[in-house]
């Protein structure tokens, strides 16, 4: 459908273009939710989100996309809600540099290389071993466990495979950050998946 007459139609309080828009863009402003607040909060952000959309639609300027529009309002919702329920971190605050964790410094020689080789995994192929339910589990577990902000990134980035300039105007970040955030939770992960194929456990 074309995107201008999308919206006039949406201006004019079209309710079968409501119903269009909400099928396209529903499973993803959902997924953005979960990614930054978490499963508990995100049905209550795309609802408050869809009531914002309906309420300030005749103010779109058409700067952006609809779709960008969309997912930064959701987005907004999204973090205003995180820091609603006090569970806002910041960068400082990443755990990423813990004693006995990948980033710790004394993994690393003076040169960036590991001190020791990391692990070699059994299965034939990462995606065999990630098919493993155990070690799903893990997986799912230790996402919950993540600082927020790094979890959003990593699941923006690695699962629903968003481009780091579209998670930067999402998180209200820098490029910089947005690598660190992704890079310290797939180290943390992998960190996982070294431990469940050494101890055949979490």
């Amino acid at each position: 459908m074309d995107e201008s007459l999308l919206v006039t139609q949406l201006i004019a309080g079209d309710d079968k273009a409501f119903r269009y828009v909400i099928g396209q863009y529903q499973t993803l402003m959902l997924s953005i939710a979960r990614a930054i607040v978490g499963d508990v909060f995100a049905d209550e952000v795309v609802q408050e989100s869809w009531v914002s959309v309906y309420k300030n639609i005749a103010g779109f300027e058409r700067r952006a996309s609809l779709k960008t529009w969309l997912l930064t309002i959701v987005s907004n919702k999204a973090k205003a809600r995180l820091r609603k329920e006090s569970r806002m971190v910041s960068l400082e605050q990443l755990d990423g540099e813990t004693p006995g964790s990948y980033l710790d410094s004394a993994n690393f020689k003076r040169d960036g290389h590991w001190q020791n080789p990391v692990s070699h995994w059994n299965n034939e192929s990462p995606e065999a071993l990630l098919e493993e339910k155990q070690l799903q589990a893990c997986i799912a577990k230790t996402l919950l466990l993540l600082p927020p902000t790094q979890k959003a990134a990593f699941i923006l980035r690695d699962i629903e495979q968003h481009s780091f300039d579209e998670i930067c105007s999402l998180l209200d970040v820098s490029a910089a950050n947005v690598r660190v955030l992704v890079h310290r939770a797939r180290l943390t992960l992998m960190q996982v998946i070294d431990r469940y194929q050494e101890t055949g456990s979490c």
